[in-house]
């Protein structure tokens, strides 16, 4: 009985081995060359061949090792993504790395200052000359553009993607205004910012039911029709030819000329052609900084308040009884303001406009800055715009790579994808932005615990 039992009892088999997961270094290596063979493919054509013009018509001329060099580049971001960042051995749900603190309060606070007395004594550098003022009249008006692109974005949550328009407006009502009417720029500047609310106000008006994609999709066609009726409205715009001679501001009355009358002859300095730019820049300056204030007190105020309920939830804060509408146009038109006095220095500072100053490239830069710097915080857009317009800048000449590609690389042709690398750096290091975290505009003045009779589960 037993032995047909044991007969009939199939023979045990033996267990299959466990299977040995690859290592982390397979996994980085194989993603790594599989990424190298897509940017192969892509960068071969484009980097590989060249047209060379002759007398009798083009030749391709080779250059494979741009394509070597931008493989390898692929190949090794990719393996150091891959095997120090996105971890495939890690449990789902973990982090890659331990979370990066928020930034100090005192580290803020201390950076602050730093920044604003950098600013303050960058004219008065032995070291700054003319192309260092540009570089930062420069960066400082993209910080105001950006701080006043945040109330719309980062505040009140409204992706805008047509900023420029109101950018162009501020320009072409500053321009306009001071050469038909003759009016100082003193007087012209809050009349361009009035002007360019109201443009904010006409583009809150359709987009009050709109949110996302639509929302963006809505704001790019705005920003593309101020373009083309600047283009196209040749009798009030000047068309494509754009508007020259814009006057120039003085320093209380005293133009920045030479000979009597002028700013140097009244303090009894010697003309320069730097006193006018000094004076710009510290306009400029004042400026952004009126911007910062008056954005960080409308923070705490029941309109910054209904901005940031409105972004979180915007059926959450209807069902509190604040009023959308009025929410978003404010938005709209406080954000438009700031755009519309930075469009008005940038009329006076270059004393000529044109269409072509305000394409969509301009919008999508200062959104980055934005997105960069850290949705809501304004220190984040203050470094993020230093670090990308000024990256621009340094990126201009890069006469040290000729070392590495040959003496007929040009660096200026691969700037913007060198500036891309570093975004998409950026964005993989600091996903949240530079700055991520900042202060709420209404937080206990003393932390307290919950008790678990208050709450769902356990001890608050």
């Amino acid at each position: 009985m037993s032995a047909g039992g044991d007969a009939a009892r199939p023979a045990p088999t033996q267990a299959a081995p466990p299977r040995v997961a690859p290592s982390r270094l397979g996994h980085a290596l194989r993603d790594a060359l599989l990424m190298a063979l897509v940017a192969l493919a892509l960068f071969g054509p484009l980097l590989g061949l060249k047209t060379v013009p002759l007398t009798t018509g083009l030749a391709l001329e080779s250059r494979w090792h741009l394509v070597a060099a931008a493989v390898a580049i692929v190949f090794a971001g990719r393996f150091l993504l891959r095997y120090l960042v996105w971890r495939a051995d890690r449990p789902a749900g973990t982090a890659a790395r331990p979370a990066a603190s928020a930034p100090r309060g005192w580290f803020v606070k201390a950076l602050t200052p730093a920044l604003l007395l950098t600013a303050l004594a960058w004219p008065l550098l032995p070291t700054t000359d003319r192309y260092l003022l540009d570089i930062g009249i420069l960066i400082l008006t993209y910080t105001m553009l950006a701080w006043g692109l945040n109330v719309v974005v980062g505040l009140a949550g409204l992706l805008d993607l047509g900023y420029v328009a109101f950018y162009a407006v501020g320009a072409y009502s500053y321009a306009l205004l001071a050469q038909h009417f003759g009016w100082s720029f003193w007087i012209c500047l809050p009349l361009a910012g009035i002007l360019t609310a109201f443009a904010g106000i006409l583009l809150g008006f359709p987009v009050l039911r709109l949110r996302g994609d639509y929302l963006a999709i809505v704001t790019l066609a705005f920003g593309e029709i101020i373009r083309l009726i600047l283009i196209n409205w040749y009798e009030f715009t000047g068309g494509p030819n754009g508007i020259s001679g814009i006057p120039r501001p003085s320093f209380f009355g005293l133009p920045f000329t030479a000979g009597e009358g002028g700013f140097a002859a009244a303090f009894g300095l010697e003309h320069s052609p730097l006193h006018r730019i000094v004076f710009l820049y510290y306009v400029v300056l004042a400026l952004a900084l009126v911007t910062l204030a008056f954005t960080v007190r409308l923070r705490r105020l029941p309109v910054g308040m209904a901005w940031e309920a409105l972004r979180e939830d915007e059926i959450a804060c209807r069902s509190l009884g604040i009023n959308t509408r009025n929410t978003k146009l404010t938005a709209f038109a406080i954000g438009a303001m700031f755009g519309g006095f930075a469009g008005s220095f940038f009329a006076t500072r270059q004393g000529f406009i044109s269409p072509e100053s305000f394409v969509f490239m301009e919008s999508a830069l200062i959104l980055a800055i934005v997105v960069l710097g850290g949705l809501g915080s304004q220190i984040g857009i203050a470094i993020a715009a230093l670090v990308m317009i000024g990256g621009i800048e340094l990126l201009r000449n890069l006469a040290w790579l000729k070392a590495v590609f040959g003496p007929d690389f040009d660096p200026s042709l691969y700037r913007m994808l060198l500036f891309g690398l570093a975004m998409v750096t950026i964005m993989v290091w600091k996903p949240r932005g530079l700055v991520s975290a900042r202060m709420p505009s209404i937080q206990l003045a003393q932390r307290k615990a919950v008790g678990a009779h208050l709450v769902g589960q356990g001890r608050g």
